[in-house]
């Protein structure tokens, strides 16, 4: 008994102690009706003693269902993801179904692996903003089901996709800057990798298609408030008066960044995120941008779910539209001969 006080007794530990097969414990433990009784109470008494509980997964795995889901997200970092999660997970456990949860760390390279393994764990899975190309994704996902999507759109019969319009979100950005006044627009994007990035600069470009007194300046960046810090002095670089980054934590590195070279927002540069996470109501100024019903994209992708579990039922998603929210970050063009000295400031 020492030895097992320094780890987690097993099924083994069990069955050892009570003097029965491994397959016995097993089918004591599933319930079978056809464990001896007297059998069973052995069982029961030593995993009494050992303080042994089973593996709610372990069994649903043997009976086939574990009343659970996995969700895998690039970054859990992100609070746009956090706020997905809570959702789903809310929703889940008041059907009475647990998440587990796989965070990518934005590695390509895992998140196959990281999906398939985590299906082997539950019922069904959600994949929140998955990074894989098209041709991966599709064959992987048709063999892993039953699969939501969120934040990403492949077509695959049978997978319901919960997708987010960014293309209206980037629309309405534009017009709010060019109400005010902006000719000159930096995008700050996701990184060269990033698909959602792709397709907000894609719209902007449209607009811009539409308004030719409009350019845009694309700027290399990231999807983490690093990468918007890091950015600064190519924003400033391009001369526009007004910045579309991102993200909402893209926009908070930049801000910090604007504000250490002395640059004043929005006096002196219009800046706009996308998302609306809780802090971008919080940061200096408050941050204009595209609000995301993030907990309810979560709680869309669980109604799907559980129709495909409960009742095999599918559709294919849904497609929800943000809204903007103005906020002090952003306001009139500045002449440039009013900014020129200080957008040259130094760090």
């Amino acid at each position: 008994m020492a030895r097992l006080a320094q780890r987690t007794p097993t099924m083994d530990d069990v069955a050892e102690l009570a003097g029965v097969s491994r397959t016995t414990v097993s089918r004591v433990f599933s319930n079978t009706v056809t464990v001896d009784p007297l059998l069973s109470q052995k069982v029961h008494d030593a995993a009494a003693k050992l303080r042994y509980s089973p593996s709610q997964i372990a069994r649903g795995l043997a009976k086939g269902r574990t009343h659970s889901v996995g969700i895998l997200v690039p970054e859990l970092d992100n609070p746009i993801f956090q706020r997905t999660l809570t959702g789903l997970s809310q929703a889940a456990g008041e059907d009475r179904y647990q998440v587990l949860i796989a965070d990518s760390s934005e590695r390509l390279a895992n998140e196959a692996e990281l999906i398939t393994e985590l299906r082997r764990r539950c019922d069904a899975i959600v994949l929140c903003s998955p990074r894989m190309d098209d041709a991966e994704l599709s064959t992987l996902v048709a063999r892993l089901g039953p699969v939501v999507m969120i934040y990403r759109s492949v077509p695959v019969p049978g997978v319901p996709v919960i997708a987010v319009s960014l293309e209206h979100g980037v629309r309405l950005l534009a017009e709010h800057l060019h109400e005010l006044g902006h000719r000159h627009i930096a995008f700050l994007d996701g990184g060269e990798k990033s698909r959602s990035g792709a397709r907000r600069f894609a719209a902007l470009e449209e607009f811009c298609a539409d308004h030719p007194e409009v350019r845009v300046s694309r700027v290399t960046g990231g999807g983490t408030i690093q990468a918007g810090f890091a950015a600064a002095d190519d924003v400033l670089a391009t001369g526009a008066t007004a910045v579309m980054a991102f993200n909402d934590v893209v926009a908070m590195g930049l801000l910090s960044a604007l504000q250490r070279r002395g640059i004043t927002v929005p006096d002196q540069l219009s800046v706009t995120g996308f998302d609306d996470i809780t802090f971008s109501e919080f940061t200096n100024p408050p941050l204009t941008t595209a609000a995301i019903p993030a907990e309810e994209l979560g709680r869309l992708a669980w109604e799907r779910l559980h129709a495909m579990l409960v009742d095999g039922e599918t559709d294919d998603g849904t497609t929800v539209v943000p809204t903007v929210h103005l906020r002090a970050s952003t306001s009139s063009v500045v002449p440039v001969g009013h900014r020129s000295d200080t957008l040259a400031a130094e760090p």
